[in-house]
């Protein structure tokens, strides 16, 4: 797979090039892309992006799908001979969201250095790192907890494929349906999340081959062939762009934004919470619900916990439409409130040990906070249109692009401190009560912050129904 570089004379195509057909270079170089040209678009354009974005959705759905493999293999381990701490497991299924939050950053500009396709094919091969290395560490259950946790780490990989992904679709729409193909491309790789957590528990347990409890190294070979497609698909399908450029400029002048920041700690409560849960859920059933572990289809609780970023990747693009018509800073305010009763829910009827209600009230949790990632990330293009000023020399559209990128950068570190909330609570006093109050009064804290700074009556932003 030949990854070659753009030739000089193609980064800038001229207004005389075709637009009945596309200019292709060696390396799938396109020189003559403008989909704001409607003759182009209706032309060989929207076709050649509706490709682009379906092998980029595949990619990145895997990507989501490697980063949370230890979301619910980790609560296989203990069966399987591995002697870990519940401390221990936690760190396991923190690590991945920590990596992966801190790796989006780099990866929002490899598309500018390597172009769309080429870093596809990568970032996608990148992932038989994590997944290769699962299956060897988990082959042995004398294998060192450090290297469990280097392993760990490793998938983090996956998380930092959503930055590159949503940064080179937005190049291939014009403005009219970049959203729709961004929401597309973003609830295609949430989906990841539980499509891994249904088919781990499965894969693990009825493809054992008559050894005696589960056969971890599954977990991480079933999807290597996928992985394989995927590379094989975006290398012979995808397209560079040769205009397509990562806007650093943007991205600095966007981090001396302070929306930026607000929006950023709203969006760690929303997208935080959704990654910080799923992470966290089948160790949250196994640990309070160990009686499930004895049932003739083993795991089959554990692989109900799928159901939870299901509805949360699903919810998404909910969030994004009722923010349109209502406006994303209300509709993330109320859905703040409610995550907060919904978590209360949970601690008050802990005591009562019953699965079902459990699981009802967290797919209720996990809805609200897919509807409230849509409405969120919604806001952002709409503060830094009314908040950016008249002739500021980068213009609304540059930093909202870029902050885009970086927002949801820092939202994914939640994915990792909801995990460590919850370890630590457990560790202090044996339960996990103290987190879920925490968790409840920090979406209060939120809702109010929201308010504050989005839905004060008499303010502008409030007045242009943020």
């Amino acid at each position: 797979m030949a990854l070659t570089a753009p030739p000089a004379s193609t980064k800038h195509p001229t207004a005389a090039q075709p637009t009945d057909r596309l200019v292709i270079g060696p390396g799938r170089w396109v020189s003559n892309w403008r989909p704001e040209d409607p003759d182009f678009w209706r032309g060989p354009g929207r076709p050649a992006a509706r490709r682009n974005l379906y092998w980029s959705v595949f990619c990145e759905f895997l990507g989501f799908a490697v980063w949370q493999l230890w979301s619910v293999t980790v609560v296989f381990l203990p069966a399987a001979g591995f002697d870990l701490t519940t401390s221990q497991q936690f760190w396991l299924v923190s690590l991945p969201p920590l990596v992966g939050a801190v790796l989006r950053v780099p990866y929002s500009f490899t598309v500018a250095l390597f172009g769309g396709r080429n870093w596809t094919v990568i970032s996608a091969l990148l992932l038989l790192i994590p997944t290769a290395a699962l299956a060897l560490a988990l082959s042995n259950p004398a294998t060192p907890t450090w290297v469990l946790f280097a392993v760990a780490a490793t998938a983090g990989l996956g998380g930092g494929n959503f930055a590159s992904s949503m940064a080179n679709i937005t190049f291939f729409f014009p403005a009219r349906e970049k959203g729709a193909a961004l929401g597309l491309n973003a609830a295609g790789g949430n989906v990841g999340v539980a499509v891994a957590q249904f088919l781990v528990p499965l894969a693990v347990t009825v493809l054992a081959f008559g050894t005696f409890g589960p056969n971890l190294p599954m977990a991480g070979l079933i999807w290597i062939p996928l992985i394989l497609l995927a590379a094989w698909g975006a290398h012979r399908y995808m397209h560079n762009l040769s205009h397509a450029r990562n806007d650093l400029s943007g991205s600095l002048s966007a981090l001396r934004e302070p929306h930026l920041w607000l929006i950023a700690v709203i969006y760690v409560g929303t997208f935080g919470s959704f990654m910080g849960f799923g992470s966290v859920f089948p160790t949250l059933i196994s640990l309070m619900f160990p009686a499930f572990s004895s049932l003739e289809l083993w795991g089959a609780a554990i692989s109900m916990a799928f159901l939870g970023p299901l509805v949360g990747s699903l919810a998404r693009p909910l969030g994004g439409s009722l923010a349109d018509r209502h406006g994303g800073a209300r509709v993330t305010l109320a859905c703040f409130v409610a995550m907060a009763a919904v978590t209360a829910a949970v601690v008050l009827t802990l005591p009562w040990h019953q699965f079902w209600l459990y699981l009802g009230l967290f797919l209720v949790l996990f809805t609200l906070t897919g509807v409230a990632n849509g409405s969120s990330y919604r806001m952002i293009p709409v503060v830094f249109r009314l908040t950016v000023k008249a002739g500021d020399p980068v213009g609304h559209e540059r930093k909202s692009s870029a902050a885009l990128g970086l927002i949801g950068a820092v939202g994914g570190f939640g994915g990792f401190m909801i995990p460590q909330v919850l370890r630590a609570s457990q560790e202090a006093s044996g339960s996990f009560d103290a987190a879920f109050w925490g968790l409840a009064v920090a979406y209060l804290l939120l809702a109010v912050f929201t308010f504050a700074v989005y839905r004060r009556p008499g303010s502008r932003l409030a007045r242009a129904h943020v």
